[in-house]
């Protein structure tokens, strides 16, 4: 690749991976005022989230096989489209059954860019040069935590919520002209035979043992990352008492750490082995939310409760791209599979659990430094038990 299509394809396959999750940040500092105007409760509002990671989960286990079958051009214009459509119904609907639907649709349609983004990271990249792309497009997609609550909370001095919908409109438009100027990066003489074929490769990917633990390793993981994105609003506006505005800035500053965090296994690939990178970003995670759990059972000042929370929510930055480039190493020409199960498998549990979230009501942050400190918790068992023997003396 020339360095003019390197830079392109860098930040629009960075583009494609936040299209979905920039659906979910942007109005988080909304959720408040959305469950009044649409008169629900804090369990509903957040479940207009869960519709969304549902949709997420779901369109990346289609968008993989399918891309292997089909080439990755053809079908981002399917799930852009469709991405693009269901936010502008968003934006109009009456009432709130309509409005989950809808989201999960966007979800659905948005999880396509995700999983033909990491596949064709696979399709151009190997080796050290493939975890160094990965953590590329981390940084890139990075910049959706940082900037899209922010944008959202300054959208909200102007408008509704319904207005945060347009903008994703219009972001929908924009990535839907981009994808005319994208190249096919997997030739007819690499894709699968049939769509059958495509599917199939799950099997033999599930029938990995280290292939699986991966998929429980970002499961674990984002279940806790996702019941932070469900709980957080809450706690720092219904708790901790701050404007949509300001939590914005927090979420961002978060988000900001997240960003500079995807730098270290880009600068390090090569040096330092990817398992080391995961065991830390998952071992540091777990102790810091064990504290930041006990931090809320006493009911600790926001001054405490922010850099706990930074500590324990920017290692995902490194864990992400260490597991994926670790798991994707392995998958063959099965990229697109692969990446879907990765996926999927990030994305089911973080929409299940975010309604628990908010089951004791707006005024407690409990469950979730629960579901966080379960996650991550498990996570690091799954690491040590399926993981950790492939890696015998790398550590």
């Amino acid at each position: 690749m020339s360095r003019g299509t390197e830079i392109f394809l860098t930040v629009f396959l960075g583009l494609l991976t936040a299209l979905a999750p920039l659906s979910i940040d942007m109005y988080l500092p909304a959720l408040p005022e959305l469950s009044l105007d649409l008169g629900i409760s804090t369990s509903m509002t957040q479940l207009t989230l869960t519709m969304t990671m549902l949709g997420m989960a779901g369109g990346q286990v289609l968008g993989g096989p399918v891309s292997d079958c089909f080439g990755r051009k053809r079908p981002l214009f399917f799930g852009i489209a469709g991405f693009t459509l269901s936010a502008f119904v968003c934006a109009v609907v009456p009432d709130v059954y309509t409005f989950l639907v809808f989201r999960f649709i966007m979800g659905f349609s948005g999880a396509v860019g995700i999983v033909i983004a990491r596949a064709i990271a696979r399709d151009v990249k190997q080796g050290p040069a493939l975890t160094q792309f990965i953590a590329l497009l981390m940084m890139v997609n990075g910049l959706a935590p940082v900037a899209a609550p922010v944008l959202g909370g300054q959208i909200l001095r102007l408008t509704t919520w319904r207005g945060i919908f347009d903008v994703l409109v219009v972001v929908g438009v924009v990535m839907f002209v981009a994808t005319f100027l994208f190249k096919e990066t997997l030739p007819k003489t690499g894709r699968a035979a049939s769509l059958t074929a495509s599917f199939g490769s799950f099997s033999q990917l599930m029938g990995s043992h280290y292939f699986l633990g991966h998929c429980l390793v970002q499961c674990f993981v984002f279940g806790s990352f996702f019941s932070y994105i469900a709980g957080s609003s809450f706690l720092f506006q219904s708790i901790y008492h701050v404007s949509p505005q300001t939590y914005g800035y927090i979420f961002g500053g978060i988000g900001i750490g997240l960003l500079v965090m995807s730098v270290i296994p880009a600068r390090l690939a090569g040096t330092v082995r990817e398992v080391v990178f995961l065991k830390y970003s998952l071992a540091i995670p777990f102790f810091t939310s064990l504290v930041f759990l006990a931090g809320l059972w006493f009911d600790m000042p926001m001054a405490l409760a922010i850099p706990l929370l930074f500590i324990t929510i920017v290692p995902l930055s490194v864990m992400g791209v260490a597991s994926v480039s670790l798991a994707l190493s392995r998958a063959g020409n099965a990229a697109g599979s692969a990446s879907a199960l990765l996926g999927f498998f990030s994305m089911i549990l973080g929409g299940v659990m975010m309604p628990v979230v908010g089951i004791a009501g707006d005024e407690t942050a409990i469950p979730m430094g629960l579901l966080m400190v379960a996650g991550y918790g498990l996570a690091l068992a799954v690491f040590y038990k399926m993981i950790v023997p492939y890696h015998r003396g790398e550590m």
